[in-house]
């Protein structure tokens, strides 16, 4: 009898040890899980070097890694050819010996008139958008997608490389509205014709919604789309047999042409500029 006791105590206390070992495990693990996080956490810290020098405006990411390779950057009096390297807040960061820093991020919204094409500069010596905005900001900003020579409206410019990124791709459903006038009138039958679906060059376009233009003659349709393919509007109506005359993209990602005429340009308010990060 009292050997059974004794047995069966031992056994107790195996169990009675076994959740205090299985706890201590448990906490020992979290403790290590923490700390491994925290060393992954101090390793993600900073901004990518490449990344650094395009923020401060000297040249691309792409064009950086070039540079950084072939010993032009400096980190606090440091060469630095590392392809992953990150600055910390705080360091001392040249480029060919001239210190350099985060440009601060510009938004600039254009009113785009016709006859300017959008690129940084052209060897044809045809009229750009960077005319237009060259003195808006001392940073070097980039329009944010394109329009077309021969169509007007509203155009973004940024140093702000995610946003931009965000705002052109088509996942993000970025609404831009369009003013198309066309050589004649849109048929019924046309129009709804639109509202289904609509094959150009092998690819569905996906069409938000197509109207008649109110109060206007029925060559006048307003177009909704969030596809950035290059001359999209005006290859729609072609499918259709429409040439389109004029071309105005009145709406871009929520941003309306109010108090900005034609050809002049203004910065986001702070407003606009969080509505576009919550895109």
């Amino acid at each position: 009898m009292n050997k059974n006791n004794s047995s069966r105590g031992r056994q107790a206390g195996k169990n009675s040890r076994g959740p205090q070992k299985r706890n201590q495990f448990k906490k020992d693990f979290r403790k290590k899980t923490n700390t491994n996080n925290s060393s992954e956490k101090n390793t993600d810290t900073g901004v990518r070097l490449n990344k650094f020098i395009s923020n401060s405006g000297i040249c691309s990411r792409r064009e950086a890694d070039t540079y950084i390779e072939h010993g032009s950057v400096t980190v606090n009096g440091k060469l630095v050819t590392e392809m992953g390297y990150k600055v910390q807040p705080g360091d001392e960061v040249r480029f060919d010996g001239t210190l350099i820093a985060m440009e601060q991020k510009r938004y600039i919204l254009l009113n785009k008139p016709k006859n300017y094409i959008t690129t940084m500069d052209d060897d044809r010596g045809r009229k750009t958008v960077m005319d237009l905005i060259g003195n808006a900001t001392k940073e070097r900003i980039y329009p944010v997608g394109r329009l077309d020579r021969n169509t007007t409206g509203l155009l973004l410019f940024t140093n702000d490389g995610e946003m931009a990124k965000k705002l052109t791709h088509p996942k993000h459903n970025v609404r831009k509205l369009y003013h198309a006038s066309l050589d004649r009138k849109l048929t019924l039958a046309d129009l709804d014709k639109l509202r289904g679906d609509v094959i150009i060059e092998g690819k569905k376009v996906f069409i938000d919604a197509v109207s008649y233009v109110e109060g206007e003659k029925k060559t006048e349709v307003g177009i909704e789309i969030h596809s950035g393919r290059n001359r999209i509007v005006r290859k729609i109506f072609e499918h259709f047999g429409y040439n389109v005359t004029k071309l105005d993209r009145v709406i871009f990602a929520g941003l309306t042409k109010k108090n900005l005429p034609r050809g002049r340009y203004r910065e986001l308010t702070q407003q606009e500029i969080n509505n576009l990060k919550m895109i």
